[in-house]
């Protein structure tokens, strides 16, 4: 039997927020019951125009330029990226550190781009008012 690592794979709602797992792959959310129709939608429109499928948020966003259709989008839709950075505790262990950044600050981070295989990112989370308000 195959085992999958399905961390950072999930879709959760609240009354104005979706926050969904960074580790899925475009068609995943694609397949995805629990994503909203409207932003597959805005994935098929726009995202998968540039991207292959196969890719995840959490690899495509550190590969992303200011110019991209998908940056524009993010942008857009005010999309944040729960993040986790390795950090060295008092003690002298590893420990992680999490924070919400926005695209803007993660394609303008060329550290973060550098370090992108020690980043953990774990989910983005989409505000329903925004992802309405797009246009197709």
């Amino acid at each position: 039997m195959e085992t999958q690592n399905h961390d950072f794979k999930y879709v959760m709602q609240d009354v104005s927020k979706v926050y969904i797992g960074a580790r899925y792959t475009y068609q995943e959310m694609m397949d995805t019951d629990g994503i909203p129709f409207k932003f597959k939608a805005i994935l098929s429109h726009y995202i998968l125009k540039e991207v292959a499928a196969d890719t995840t948020p959490e690899n495509h966003i550190f590969y992303m330029r200011d110019t991209d259709i998908s940056y524009m989008v993010y942008k857009q839709m005010k999309i944040r990226f729960k993040m986790s950075f390795p950090m060295l505790s008092p003690k002298g262990e590893w420990q992680y550190k999490s924070e919400y950044h926005t695209i803007d600050e993660i394609a303008g981070n060329e550290t973060w781009k550098e370090q992108r295989d020690a980043i953990v990112v774990e989910e983005f989370m989409v505000n329903k008012l925004q992802m309405m308000m797009m246009s197709l």
